[in-house]
């Protein structure tokens, strides 16, 4: 059975999604998760247009995630989602996630808490997106920050220490 990795990055699929990650983690599928992009097929499309092939990249609706999750495969799968609080419908398949890495989080409307990446940035959270981190590390989720596999990787007790 293949690796589950779970990635927050509000730019989805991009450069060093495909260039550094998924040859690190060995990715032979990418599921973009984004319910608005996933009903627009033109931008999908210009979403995935430099994804090489041998990655199968799929935008996809949080349901159909759910539906790709439940099937097995012996491929490594990287779940990309732009916010923390857009996983938290995937509860049921925590367990068997890798780790959850907190890539490039920019500044949002409700953004609540500020947190140290380790990489001369830092992660905008809101509350949402706080309260489903927390969650998923009470239930065993490994939670790490790190953009690039060269960086140095951050845990969340270590981002929230001072919270």
């Amino acid at each position: 059975m293949g690796q589950v990795f779970v990635r927050i990055d509000d730019r989805l699929i991009h450069g060093q999604i495909v260039t550094a990650w998924c040859n690190t983690l060995n990715v032979g599928e990418i599921i973009a998760i984004d319910d608005n992009l996933a009903q627009n097929p033109m931008l999908q499309s210009i979403v995935i247009m430099g994804v090489p092939k041998q990655y199968h990249p799929s935008i996809v609706t949080t349901e159909k995630a759910k539906e790709l999750l439940q099937t097995e495969t012996q491929k490594n799968r990287l779940v990309i989602t732009r916010f923390a609080k857009n996983i938290a419908e995937l509860k049921e398949f925590y367990p068997t996630f890798e780790h959850i890495n907190l890539g490039n989080c920019s500044k949002q409307d409700k953004t609540a808490y500020t947190l140290p990446s380790g990489a001369g940035r830092n992660l905008s959270l809101t509350e949402d997106d706080m309260q489903v981190l927390n969650e998923a590390a009470t239930l065993g989720c490994k939670i790490i920050c790190q953009l690039l596999p060269t960086d140095k990787m951050r845990t969340w007790a270590q981002m929230t220490s001072n919270i």
